[in-house]
């Protein structure tokens, strides 16, 4: 008779692993779906290309952000994420890294971000501490708020407004209009994600618009794509970028539809697949807009 082994505990991951597993290094779609309604605002308060000075700062500064963004989010949920099936093994709940050592990588993090800002003016180093302060925010509105997603669009598209005041020193109607538009968006594809959490968020007591919509959360999503497109279209209509942007705008809207046939059944393979690859709607609306205006 064959005697079988117990099988030994996983080896220990080394500091440098779980930093990355921290800051979700190895699931870009969280600053992917940063990056591109940041670059985009950014084109069109410079009229066209930015420069590289710009375009490295706000890169650069997005990733710093959303990985500093994803410390505070683990610190604050480190007794709720034990009680998800998707976040047990997270560095802070598995119990592998410390809230300090946690709260030290984000530090570091928000300063390098920070240092970037300080290279540009002083209206966007101004714009940069309420932007701060949401993220501090955002994870703990989950205990209150019926909407969250609401104050993650807030913290997520200051990248559209300190964009604009970096490059022309104020933040007028277009920004605004723009960071509605990516409101929208925000509440969508962070609704998608809700629908995949659902069932254990109910158990623990938290607050998602998943939950809130409830029966009209398929619907809620759609109308929230179907008003970003609108809203986008409209604000940058007069800027003359012709067909790239129509363009762009149409290759986001059969998106919206493909998202539509992934999230129907609510069935969670399907809500994940919709949130990871939401970020290529924006890509498809920065690169008709980028292109617009160098074709212009």
């Amino acid at each position: 008779m064959s005697v079988i082994a117990p099988s030994s505990p996983p080896a220990p991951r080394s500091r440098l692993a779980l930093y990355l597993d921290l800051i979700r290094f190895n699931r870009p779609a969280g600053w992917l779906v940063l990056i591109w309604p940041t670059l985009t605002a950014l084109w069109v308060a410079a009229d066209g290309f930015p420069g590289w000075h710009l375009l490295l700062v706000f890169g650069l500064g997005t990733v710093l952000m959303r990985s500093a963004g994803c410390t505070i989010n683990d610190i604050a949920d480190r007794n709720f994420d034990k009680h998800v099936k998707r976040t047990t093994a997270r560095p802070i709940t598995s119990g592998e890294l410390s809230v300090k050592e946690a709260a030290l990588v984000g530090a570091v993090l928000a300063l390098l971000a920070l240092g970037l800002v300080l290279t540009t003016r002083w209206e966007a180093v101004a714009w940069s501490v309420p932007a701060v302060l949401f993220t501090i925010l955002y994870p703990y509105t989950k205990r209150f708020f019926a909407m969250p997603q609401a104050f993650l669009g807030i913290a997520f598209n200051f990248g559209i407004v300190i964009a604009f005041a970096a490059v022309v020193g104020e933040v007028g109607s277009t920004a605004w209009l723009l960071w509605l538009a990516n409101m929208c968006m925000v509440l969508a594809y962070d609704t998608e994600y809700a629908m995949v959490d659902r069932d254990d968020d109910l158990k623990i007591g938290m607050k998602t618009s998943a939950i809130t919509l409830g029966r009209f959360d398929v619907a809620g999503v759609m109308a929230f794509f179907i008003v970003c497109l609108g809203l986008t279209a409209w604000v940058l209509q007069p800027y003359g970028l012709g067909w790239p942007l129509w363009g762009g705008l149409a290759v986001a809207a059969a998106q919206v539809v493909w998202h539509y046939t992934l999230i129907r059944s609510r069935q969670r393979p399907g809500c994940f697949t919709a949130f990871s690859k939401s970020h290529w709607m924006g890509a498809a609306l920065f690169a008709g807009v980028a292109l617009g205006f160098a074709l212009r």
